[in-house]
């Protein structure tokens, strides 16, 4: 494992202060990948908050909690309705060009902003929610493979699959768990997939990291995809 992702809204604050308590100084093919303009103001309470300004102010934030000279993957965690999408990605661009931020990537984004802000920056990366269950975003999936840019599914393990009948024979047959299973499906869906899955204990990590080890077939492949019809109708 040599991606980690993060934002300075997780916490709010906290989550990159871990990661700089535990790892640093860092390895040198570690990646950690953070986000900006969606703010955490209150227990349960987000606003976003893409203006020039603040993000100017949560890239400096981030270097100074990470410990780091320059963010490696800097992500705009998502539009933001009350600030020009340009002004946003414009503001990324001038960042990585004075060495702050080395690539640029998006969140929460359509295929539009990607092609808009493609016109501004290169974009290296997507992270939208994803998983085999919830593909909205199928055709984005599709997009960032055509081209060569990495897709980074959040909430690829939802709670909410759990029970179904067709993931759990599935998971039996390879003598796995759920979500295992979920994360195989992901592995396969696309070359460009980096799934995020996110945990509270090693022994959980252990069995995120365990799901490179399933091969699916494009029988249960497409069994999997069925799900998605089955939680769309209820």
């Amino acid at each position: 494992m040599n991606f980690i992702d993060t934002a300075d809204s997780y916490g709010p604050s906290i989550c990159e202060e871990l990661i700089a308590e535990a790892l640093a100084p860092y390895p040198k093919n570690l990646v950690i990948a953070t986000k900006g303009g969606y703010c955490r103001i209150a227990p349960h309470r987000w606003t976003h908050d893409a203006s020039p300004d603040h993000l100017r102010k949560a890239v400096e934030g981030s270097l100074k909690r990470l410990h780091l000279d320059r963010i490696d993957l800097y992500q705009l965690h998502g539009p933001d309705p009350a600030i020009s999408f340009e002004a946003s990605v414009e503001t990324l661009a001038e960042l990585r060009s004075q060495g702050m931020i080395r690539h640029v990537g998006l969140s929460n984004v359509t295929r539009e902003h990607v092609e808009r802000a493609r016109k501004i920056v290169p974009i290296v990366s997507v992270q939208n929610r994803y998983s085999f269950a919830d593909r909205e975003w199928d055709y984005l999936v599709d997009y960032c493979q055509q081209n060569e840019i990495a897709f980074i599914p959040w909430a690829p393990t939802r709670d909410w699959m759990a029970g179904s009948s067709i993931v759990n024979q599935i998971a039996q047959a390879h003598g796995a768990t759920q979500t295992q299973i979920a994360l195989a499906w992901l592995l396969k869906r696309s070359p460009t997939v980096l799934p995020i899955p996110g945990t509270s204990s090693a022994e959980h990590l252990e069995e995120n990291v365990c799901a490179t080890f399933f091969q699916l077939t494009d029988d249960e492949r497409k069994q999997l995809s069925t799900v998605k019809k089955q939680f769309r109708t209820r």
